[in-house]
């Protein structure tokens, strides 16, 4: 019989060995040179490997497909621009193995489901297009004109446009991008649910509303600059690496870092910079100044404490706050004062489990500095109230003025290459009317305005098979969601699904009734057109928009392009009734850009500008005190302390990276920084909490959450005790993934509440 789609779609949980051994207290360094060594030597040729890290995050070269961390603007590191973790995606996506019809003959679906996700994800590079019919076990080559061809007939036969579901990934280009959005919304329906719905929509959403723009106001030369950095619920050490270079130049220019996380982090804890003897020699820099131990969810209370002090300052002695700026650029300043009154500083503090010293230490470097720049990760953005959060945030920045002045802002750290890029061209479900009218007056259609399905909304949609076929442009959707079990009913409820992939990921096991894999080309390898070797183009963490163009020879001769792909889907399924060339733009990628200047603000002259080394930056009304805001002003909020609480028993759960890993991709078994290695189904612990359930070290657990009346388990979980806020835990996603509640998200912006999951724990 073969395996349901639950047991598809769950990680094994057989044990590996678990070794354990003291968190490191510093990072990179040596022993992130010989990682990363050791990748490059294990999976990659070594002629490919030289030509990558000349090319990698350089001028001209190739942009990393892991995180979005932007690049110098000036010079760039002649020794390499990359960090351990951008070694280990190149090392992913240009390993020297490739899979096709061999393989896929001799495994099934049922067999590879039995893998772990490292396992999947080293298999090879994808090499030919893959279909799997209704009731197969195995995929079996198809040609790419068959594949259009099914998808086309496919999508043409359902009953509405809003039956289909498209899915983007952060990897997209943004010609790509522009491209398959163009197609959805010339195809009938705005069912384009993105990775940003499940990381910084929350953001996007606060930011949007009180600053007017849904992105970050800084610049990198901003960060050198700032007087204090405060970095809210993120781990750069392993997530954006290459930040703590520019941390450290904030530390050497004399400002001050506060760190605010439940987990102390290595990474921001010292930093060895790997590119200078002389500081391995000495052992690094220090990096935090303040860390700030806070309970998970606790950051609302944090701040509101913090704005609580601030205003008894203000009263008392005055020059606290930026008043001529309150006045000039801001709006709804009294309303807000008014209801912080409301809340007590001692009822604040101690929700958020942080003590009057430590907290008098934070509070002491916000008085004395008014170039303040915060930054903030998924730490912030996975909880129901994580628009909160963040709006709790922009209260603080504009009552000390630090908004649109130099080293001061927001800095939303997004997660990965070009998922800013994305939304930015388009990949919207609720895409503004303006955007949507200059499709129309360019290509001569209307898109819809009706709203599309996010995530969340997708995932429904397909379970009550409202949705009938799911195309996936790039990621790994199945281990990206939450609730597994029911994510993946919905998926096999599909009649079709598709997925362009540079490899095999767990979705592709968890299928619909048919399946489709399509391999694309990746960021490494040359993009061979009619016209010539095409550049692409992406938008980083802080709104550059700068080239992409590969480096080596395509892994097979069976690959297309990430366009080609979205071209050829496009002419099969509109055919004649299509108003746009869509094979003209296969050709020549320089036409797809000469139409997004045409219709998204601020590409103007995109083909000259991307002829700029650096790129060029994006307009950006808060980086200059134009707030494009209903109100025309940057606007202050009111945001209500989180109404939760637990039970007798119960922990509140947050799901965390490895190192060894970049959102789904799994690149090893190890947890260097914390002091885990070869295992993964472990659950951090607070050794108190531990020692209350009568629990040791790497003792055996199951985990369970409740949540409005269903109880989701996940088994075998190995205790490790960890310096993390009593009554709180932590585990890795996607292993956990299983216990997130669908219906757990953050109000107005569908983000799931990954890192405030309610649990107990169990003997197994």
């Amino acid at each position: 019989m073969s395996l349901s789609p639950e047991e598809k779609a769950n990680t094994p949980e057989e044990f590996l060995d678990l070794k354990i051994t003291k968190p490191s207290e510093n990072s990179v360094g040596f022993p992130a040179i010989k990682n990363s060594i050791g990748q490059v030597s294990k999976y990659m040729n070594a002629a490919d490997a030289f030509k990558l890290t000349l090319k990698m995050n350089q001028k001209g070269g190739f942009d990393c497909p892991g995180c979005a961390w932007p690049d110098p603007d000036d010079e760039r590191s002649s020794l390499g621009e990359f960090c351990e973790n951008g070694i280990k995606a190149i090392a992913e996506e240009a390993q020297n193995k490739t899979i096709g019809a061999e393989f896929f003959a001799k495994h099934s679906i049922d067999d590879m489901s039995g893998w772990s996700d490292f396992q999947i994800g080293k298999s090879g590079r994808l090499s030919e297009p893959m279909f799997l019919s209704e009731g197969a076990t195995h995929y079996q080559p198809i040609s790419w004109e068959a594949a259009f061809k099914k998808v086309g007939e496919k999508l043409n036969n359902l009953n509405h446009p809003d039956e289909a579901v498209f899915y983007t990934s952060g990897r997209t280009t943004n010609e790509a991008a522009f491209l398959y959005q163009l197609f959805v919304r010339e195809y009938g329906t705005s069912n384009l649910p993105d990775c940003s719905n499940m990381c910084h929509e929350a953001s996007g959403s606060a930011l949007s509303e009180t600053l007017g723009i849904g992105k970050g106001s800084v610049t990198l030369d901003d960060l050198y600059k700032a007087e204090l950095v405060m970095i809210v619920g993120q781990n750069p050490g392993t997530n954006h690496p290459r930040m703590l270079t520019a941390l450290e130049k904030t530390k050497k220019n004399g400002g001050k870092i506060i760190t605010i996380n439940p987990l102390p982090e290595a990474g921001l804890m010292k930093f060895t910079n790997p590119q200078n003897p002389i500081k391995i020699l000495k052992g690094g820099v220090q990096i935090t100044d303040v860390f700030v131990p806070i309970t998970i969810n606790g950051d609302v209370a944090f701040f509101k404490a913090i704005l609580l002090k601030l205003l008894e300052k203000e009263e008392a002695e005055g020059n606290v706050f930026d008043k001529s700026f309150i006045n000039e650029y801001t709006s709804g300043y009294d309303a807000f004062i008014t209801d912080l009154k409301k809340y007590h500083f001692e009822t604040c503090l101690k929700a958020s489990g942080v003590s009057l010293e430590i907290f008098n230490d934070v509070l002491d470097l916000i008085l004395t500095n008014n170039k303040i720049i915060i930054c903030w990760a998924m730490g912030l953005t996975q909880h129901e109230n994580a628009v909160d959060n963040i709006r709790e945030i922009v209260n603080l920045l504009l009552l000390k003025g630090s908004i649109g002045k130099e080293g001061a802002g927001t800095c939303p750290v997004r997660g990965h290459s070009n998922v800013q890029g994305d939304r930015t061209v388009g990949i919207w479900e609720s895409a503004p009317q303006a955007f949507l009218d200059k499709i129309e007056s360019k290509y001569g259609f209307k898109p819809t305005n009706k709203h599309g399905y996010s995530v969340i909304d997708s995932i429904k949609a397909m379970y009550e098979k409202k949705a009938k076929v799911f195309f996936g442009m790039g990621g790994n959707f199945i281990s990206a969601v939450p609730d597994t079990a029911y994510s993946a009913q919905a998926i096999a409820n599909c009649d079709l699904t598709v997925h362009v992939s540079t490899k095999l990921n767990r979705s592709h096991l968890v299928t619909g009734k048919e399946a489709l894999i399509l391999p694309c080309l990746g960021r490494t390898e040359k993009d061979y057109q009619k016209t010539g070797v095409q550049i692409q183009s992406v938008e980083n963490s802080m709104g550059v928009v700068h080239t992409t163009k590969g480096v080596l020879e395509p892994c097979s001769e069976n690959l297309l392009s990430e366009v080609a792909v979205v071209c050829g889907i496009a002419h099969a399924t509109l055919k004649e009734n299509t108003k746009v060339n869509w094979l003209q733009y296969k050709e020549d990628y320089s036409l797809v850009r000469d139409d997004i200047a045409e219709v998204v603000t601020g590409f103007t002259d995109y083909n000259k500008k991307l002829k700029q080394p650096s790129g060029f930056y994006l307009p950006n009304g808060a980086r200059i005190r134009n707030f494009k805001t209903k109100t025309g002003k940057a606007n202050f909020s009111i945001n209500k302390l989180p109404a939760w609480e637990l039970k007798e028993g119960e922990l509140i759960m947050m799901t965390i990276r490895s190192h060894d890993q970049f959102n789904t991709t799994i690149y090893g078994l190890d947890d260097r920084y914390r002091g885990v290695f070869n295992e993964r189904r472990v659950i951090f612990m607070n050794r108190d909490d531990m020692k209350k359930r009568h629990l040791k070290e790497k003792d055996v657990v199951n985990l369970k959450s409740e949540y409005n009346g269903t109880i989701r388990k996940a088994h075998n979980f190995k205790v490790v005790g960890y310096n993390i806020p009593v009554n709180c835990c932590a585990t890795y996603f996607p292993e956990t993934n299983i216990l997130v509640p669908l219906d757990s998200y953050a109000h107005t912006a569908k983000t799931p509440a990954s890192k405030s999951v309610k649990i107990t724990i169990e003997e197994a």
